[in-house]
């Protein structure tokens, strides 16, 4: 069963994704690096979405949910993928359910909760030690938070009301946050 992961900035989303594929073998599909591979890629649908990257503008819905598609029918269907950064918003959630459903891909949603303040906390820290510029912008990260919150909480509510979601508190230590998540996966494959 496919699995899509929810977290806001400095949750710990991307790390626990890449231990997560690592021992329960899932394939990482992280929209923006999906979207810059096809944009490398030289395919009529590559050069559409590097146009949109080169000029600096959001790549349109139907164009995005034509790259998950495309990335769920490349796989086999017995590859299980890990989903992180879809679906963003409500209407990202209409397109991803109906894909997933008419690939006949079930999967099962994991958010971890993190309040803004610590997120903020953990990405400053984390920019300082890894000189991440982009996360040493307080006014990015804002906005980023500010997006998670009007446009993704309420996908992760409607997935919770569906009962397709689970909670982990992320305010606990990386490797009690990924005990949490395994136990949840051991128990519900």
């Amino acid at each position: 069963m496919d699995l899509v992961l929810f977290g806001i900035q400095g949750s710990g989303k991307g790390t626990q994704a890449k231990r997560l594929a690592s021992e329960f073998t899932y394939d990482i599909f992280e929209a923006g690096g999906e979207l810059r591979k096809i944009a490398a890629s030289g395919s009529e649908l590559g050069q559409t979405v590097k146009s949109f990257i080169d000029a600096g503008h959001l790549v349109p819905h139907e164009i995005i949910m034509q790259v998950v598609k495309e990335a769920i029918l490349a796989r086999p269907k017995n590859q299980k993928i890990l989903f992180d950064g879809i679906p963003r918003d409500e209407n990202q959630m209409k397109g991803f359910d109906e894909i997933m459903q008419g690939a006949g891909r079930p999967f099962r949603c994991i958010h971890i909760l993190l309040s803004p303040d610590e997120g903020m906390k953990r990405i400053l820290g984390r920019a300082q030690q890894e000189g991440r510029a982009d996360d040493a912008d307080t006014e990015i990260v804002k906005r980023r938070m500010k997006t998670f919150t009007e446009k993704t909480m309420p996908v992760i509510e409607k997935y919770k009301e569906e009962g397709n979601m689970m909670e982990i508190d992320g305010m606990k230590s990386v490797e009690d946050v990924y005990r949490d998540m395994t136990e949840i996966l051991s128990s519900k494959t």
